[in-house]
């Protein structure tokens, strides 16, 4: 009686939970014929809503095209499946393709009338939207170079193969209070950034067995978390078992199914704390798990450039993507040079691209035909290490640019500093989901609106500024220092922070550790240009403002 009068309040609180109970969302597929007759106009919102389950969203704005999320898990394509992705791109959606930082790969403007058609393609190759959007197991990520790195633990992608296929479009998997996020690899580098995900396996060897320790409850949006360490051993043959545990337990509870903005595995760990997740789980699986920290990350690793591989002769090459954009032509144009040497195509969640198997006497050759394709070693890595959601004008939740903004912002820095600004991470988001991390970038951009309007009274674009965040060895949730600075001024934002850091930068110190050293009105008046006393005199009444309202 108990959990049904839970349920019926759970019912009454959550929208999104009604609608579940009244249709699984897996089965609108079986209706896609009825809906495509009746037209885009006569779907209900609530259908709408049950689509994010084959990984499909509004395009904005709304008026019958749609986002569409191919999961590819550890981001590792074959040619053909890349060459189909290409093909439903160029067919479907004007050529135009996104890479994600779940290693996904994003289509626009696909109407629903195409959806049967692009779906019997995807299958056919292997390929998946089920789960890329909604309250699913989304893409599990991992190390791009896994199965071929030399410095890798060991080849993870047997689990990641084996948690891909279990978890998507398992319909005890595909009800969950909300998104969950995996990330599996056995990479020194934690170069899948093991810090913001809901589950991160870490690849560890423990007296002498290959397996994983654990961190749980990372994740970002409105309300970030590192991912907390859950400190236990797991060998590989049970990986997929404790994986269940963990989700099963929070997704047992109905206190995070009440509410939308809290309903993440973070906001439980928050609660209860990592140990008695831990004895949840335990009480779970019927059994004890071994004790054992997660390691830290040896050193950082995009990937890009040239590497031998564990393999004898054989050689990957990392390409950056400038802000994660490729054509379907150059989808194809890639799968068909990758197939010619028996090759396959990774995704980095930089948003850049892999190719591997590469012989050594076709380093050259193939460099220079991918540079042929429109990706080129020769660019500035800023290209590859800066990332930009979606944004406007496709996304529907973005309040401003974002990946043309950043465009500008690399090509500033790249006039401004060459090569010495290499190495410097912007993430830049449209809205405050962050979709592209901005509260872990060197320095993070996320959109917002500013107080002014224009001439016409219309809305006028921002960005707020974030720093001290980072990843790995500097993981750290970043602050917010730097409110609604106007769109044609954040380039020179970014440039007085990046000339500040290569002028006073001690010996080996990152962006971040420049940040760490510097006080919040010490940054203000860098990035600003402001005298520091300026500075501190108006923080100082915005703080006797607030102690004067709390009174």
């Amino acid at each position: 009686m108990a959990d049904e009068l839970a349920w019926d309040l759970v019912l009454k609180r959550n929208s999104i939970e009604r609608l579940k109970k009244e249709k699984h969302p897996l089965h609108i597929v079986q209706e896609l014929p009825q809906l495509i007759e009746r037209g885009y106009e006569e779907i209900s919102e609530e259908d709408v809503v049950r689509l994010q389950w084959y990984g499909l969203y509004h395009d904005k704005p709304k008026i019958g095209y749609f986002m569409m999320r191919i999961k590819i898990a550890n981001g590792i394509l074959a040619p053909n499946q890349l060459r189909t992705i290409g093909k439903i791109s160029t067919n479907y959606g004007r050529s135009y393709g996104e890479l994600s930082t779940r290693q996904n790969i994003q289509l626009h403007w696909i109407r629903l009338e195409h959806l049967p058609a692009i779906f019997q393609t995807l299958a056919r190759n292997g390929l998946t939207t089920v789960g890329g959007c909604g309250d699913n197991v989304r893409n599990i990520t991992g190390c791009p170079v896994t199965g071929i790195s030399d410095e890798e633990l060991f080849d993870a992608r047997p689990i990641v193969e084996a948690a891909a296929k279990f978890f998507y479009g398992n319909p005890d998997y595909s009800d969950l209070p909300r998104k969950h996020k995996i990330t599996i690899a056995a990479c020194p580098h934690q170069c899948n950034a093991p810090d913001i995900h809901c589950i991160a396996l870490l690849g560890a060897i423990y007296n002498g067995r290959e397996g994983f320790a654990v961190r749980i409850g990372g994740g970002l949006s409105t309300v970030p978390r590192i991912a907390r360490d859950m400190n236990v051993f797991v060998e590989k043959e049970n990986a997929i078992e404790v994986l269940r545990a963990i989700i099963d337990v929070w997704q047992a509870s109905l206190k995070y199914r009440m509410s939308r903005v809290k309903a993440r595995l973070k906001f439980m760990v928050d609660d209860i704390g990592a140990e008695k997740y831990r004895e949840l789980v335990e009480a779970e699986l019927g059994r004890t798990l071994e004790s054992y920290p997660a390691p830290a990350p040896t050193s950082e690793s995009d990937h890009l450039g040239i590497h031998s591989q564990k393999q004898e002769g054989l050689n990957y090459i990392g390409f950056p993507v400038h802000l994660g954009w490729m054509q379907g032509e150059q989808m194809m144009a890639i799968a068909d040079l990758v197939e010619s040497f028996g090759g396959d195509i990774r995704l980095t969640r930089q948003q850049n691209f892999v190719v591997t198997g590469v012989p050594t006497n076709r380093v050259d050759e193939i460099v220079g035909a991918v540079e042929a394709i429109g990706f080129s070693l020769k660019v500035n890595r800023l290209r590859g290490s800066s990332i930009a959601c979606t944004g406007s004008p496709l996304c529907n939740y973005a309040v401003s640019l974002t990946k043309p903004q950043l465009g500008d912002i690399i090509e500033h820095l790249e006039n401004t500093f060459g090569k010495d600004a290499e190495g410097i991470k912007i993430n830049l988001d449209g809205c405050p989901h962050a979709c592209t991390h901005h509260w872990v970038g060197d320095i993070g951009l996320q959109g917002t609106t500013l107080r002014e309007r224009g001439t016409s009274g219309e809305k006028l674009e921002g960005y707020d500024i974030y720093l001290r965040g980072g990843l790995g060895r500097d993981a750290a949730i970043g602050q917010p220092l730097i409110r609604r600075v106007h769109f044609n001024q954040v380039h020179l934002y970014v440039e007085r922070l990046v000339r500040a850091y290569l002028n006073e930068r001690q010996e080996g110190e990152r962006f971040k550790m420049f940040c760490d050293r510097r006080t919040d009105a010490e940054l203000i008046s860098i990035a600003s240009d402001r005298p520091l006393e300026q500075v501190i005199a108006e923080t100082q009444k915005r703080v006797e403002r607030r102690e004067k309202s709390d009174d």
